[in-house]
């Protein structure tokens, strides 16, 4: 059974708070069908130990922000930094370093599972205004 409303929420939710802390490579699969414990994977990268913890950090915050409160039931690998999950039952997320990314791939494991489209909302509002902004976030009037 593809995720369910909540799952979609959740993971949206804690997708925009991974980008607002610049993840990269930010990945929402839909693996309903394919597991009975969990409906959606959060994939995150990170290049380094610190923006692991913080992205993991704002996704907490932000998750508990929304009008239906969500603390994860169980939360892994923090000591390290390295590879943190964060298991909210109907999604599971994972910040990881890049390297631990690209090594393990658990975005080429699930490569059959749908995926949940997710636009970054400063990408989004960059894009409407036409990205017509220079280097110093300034408009580009050469023309």
């Amino acid at each position: 059974m593809p995720a369910n409303e909540r799952a979609r929420e959740l993971a949206l939710a804690a997708a925009q708070a991974a980008a607002d802390k610049k993840a990269q490579d930010i990945v929402l699969l839909d693996v309903g069908d394919q597991l009975v414990i969990t409906d959606v994977f959060l994939l995150a990268s990170a290049p380094n130990e610190r923006q692991v913890i913080a992205i993991v950090d704002a996704i907490e915050e932000k998750l508990l922000e929304l009008p239906d409160k969500a603390k994860p039931v169980r939360r892994e690998g923090e000591r390290a930094g390295r590879w943190v999950l964060l298991d909210y039952i109907d999604i599971v997320v994972h910040v990881q370093h890049s390297e631990e990314r690209e090594f393990y791939a658990l975005d080429r494991l699930w490569k059959d599972c749908p995926t949940i489209p997710f636009v970054d909302r400063d990408m989004a509002t960059a894009e409407a205004r036409g990205g017509a902004e220079g280097p110093g976030g300034e408009a580009d009037d050469a023309a």
